[in-house]
């Protein structure tokens, strides 16, 4: 292993670290980095008001470079290393201007009134003291593109010149078609496949729409083919204005969660795949290296530990799941099984044919079916629809069509009762009162057929076939109900559940740290070799 990609695999192992620029660790490898190379160029390039000139300030950790709510970069800006901040604006006539700090910028690194870039302008550089730009990487930050034809042009120019392309993309806007098309016409086209997208302004979504969006950027970065480092991602997410005020107020905490030091680390990995071998003293070397991997093994335990925990608590709730599923179908099987032995003609015809007959003969079947009868059909049509809605919510599902429960339609029209001598089998059944009432009462067709004037038994007679007509269509109508109720229900009831997976980004994070030491530890093997 040569001694540059050993330095390489150290700075990209102290991103990872998240390791402050004055850490000690940091100030020693800087100090055996020198190296008199070609500058490895990095150039961030998007359409105006997409954060790139503030997604700069954030790694660099100051306000170097003007930003404001309208469009500003009106020149190419070289970032290299500096002691101090310093700016230097060279002209046309190659006179230059070199101040302290970056206020020439607001003054000749800006668009005009009419939004055009200075045309007495040759190059604009800054200088700024980053540990990043001390290794050999400066940053170019570009005009936005969609503005001027001018800007566009130069914008292409230098894409072409860069060995690393930064595409900042703007969340809200997904991708628009003018970006499908530079990344095809500008990059793809000629050649330029380094490419890393940036995804900004997603902290002002809702978090479902973050997931969505990211998704669909997801799909479009994986299409395109970036040539990076093995196991180094071309697309993420940083809040570029969060990540500044993080940075520019200390806040690790804050700054991490804008997803700024994850691409910073892998933005370490890809300079360091790039950039040119140097010459460096292989006993400090060592000694880092050594100090890394004390550094990152409670790192990668910590991690570990809490992604093992996580996963056995998504393991518990995804059993859970399958457990309430299990009783909800359990319950659902019983419901409908009670609901059709009660459907059944011989059910109904044993349970209610005597009373729904004295009721028929009586003039009080409309009260008799809306009674006991009508509420007990509906307590076993909410003990099914019960399970069901429980799966719903349960499972996030879309609630079926509502069960509905038909009750026949029972014609009816008076009639007259023969006055018989002696007691009637009627009487015999029902007792000489209730006979009484009903010889003077109505008596209630069935499918438009009136009631010829009759004797008692044959009324009863003719009201038992009446009964169980009106039962016949009850059970067939509701069966057929429930029938198609149980088809809708049955995806529902059954879907299919997954278990969860833990969150990627602790996955990526673990992978990313586990490669890190295997590759600290290969250095100090290679070291004892030597």
């Amino acid at each position: 292993m040569s001694i540059q990609s050993q330095i390489e695999i150290i700075k990209s192992a102290i991103g990872t670290l998240e390791l402050p620029p004055n850490h000690p660790i940091r100030q020693d490898l800087e100090s055996i980095s020198q190296r008199d190379s070609d500058q490895l160029r990095v150039a961030i390039f998007a359409p105006f008001n997409y954060g790139k000139s503030t997604l700069l300030n954030a790694m660099l950790g100051e306000r170097a470079l003007p930003i404001d709510i309208i469009p500003t970069t009106g020149a190419a800006i070289r970032v290299q290393y500096g002691d101090t901040l310093e700016t230097a604006i060279q002209f046309q006539d190659d006179l230059i201007l070199r101040k302290p700090g970056t206020d020439l910028l607001k003054q000749f690194a800006i668009l005009d009134h009419d939004r055009r870039m200075r045309e007495d302008v040759k190059s604009v550089e800054v200088f700024c003291p980053h540990p990043l730009l001390k290794t050999g990487v400066e940053f170019v930050d570009l005009p936005g593109t969609d503005d001027r034809d001018a800007q566009d042009a130069l914008v292409k120019n230098q894409l072409l010149g860069a060995d690393v392309i930064i595409q900042v993309l703007d969340g809200r806007k997904l991708m628009t078609l003018g970006e499908r098309e530079q990344l095809r016409d500008w990059l793809l086209d000629r050649g330029i496949t380094t490419v890393v997208f940036v995804v900004n302004f997603l902290n002002l979504l809702e978090s479902e729409d973050q997931l969505r969006v990211y998704h669909r950027l997801r799909f479009v970065a994986e299409s395109f083919r970036s040539h990076l480092p093995s196991g180094v991602s071309n697309l993420y997410r940083v809040d570029a204005l969060p990540a500044l005020r993080a940075r520019l107020k200390g806040d690790s905490s804050a700054a991490k969660e804008s997803g700024l030091p994850i691409f910073e680390s892998a933005l370490q990995t890809i300079a360091a795949h790039f950039q040119a071998s140097r010459v460096t003293q292989t006993a400090r070397i060592q000694s880092i290296a050594r100090q890394i991997q004390h550094a990152l093994q409670p790192k990668i335990r910590d991690l570990e530990s809490e992604i093992l925990s996580e996963t056995e608590t998504l393991k518990q709730r995804f059993q859970i799941q399958q457990k309430a599923q299990g009783l909800v179908q359990k319950g659902f099987e019983s419901s409908l099984e009670e609901f059709r032995d009660w459907l059944s003609l011989d059910r109904l015809l044993s349970q209610y044919q005597i009373d729904a007959s004295l009721a028929l003969q009586t003039n009080s079947f409309k009260i008799w079916e809306t009674g006991d009868f009508k509420r007990s059909a509906i307590n076993y049509q909410q003990a099914l629809i019960k399970w069901v809605h429980q799966a719903c919510e349960f499972f996030d599902q879309p609630r079926p069509n509502q069960l509905l429960i038909t009750f026949p339609t029972m014609k009816q029209d008076l009639i007259q009762v023969q006055q018989p001598d002696d007691s009637s089998p009627l009487d015999l059944l029902l007792g000489r009162t209730i006979a009484s009432i009903m010889r003077e009462s109505a008596s209630f067709l069935f499918d438009d057929q009136p009631l010829r004037k009759t004797n008692p038994q044959e009324l009863l007679e003719t009201c038992q076939d009446r009964i169980q007509s009106y039962f016949t269509h009850f059970s067939q109508l509701n069966l057929a109900a429930i029938s198609q109720y149980e088809q809708a229900a049955r995806p529902i009831l059954q879907f299919e559940i997954k278990p969860i997976a833990s969150e990627t980004a602790k996955h990526y994070q673990l992978q990313l740290l586990r490669s890190q030491l295997a590759k600290i530890l290969e250095i100090s093997e290679s070291h004892r070799e030597y």
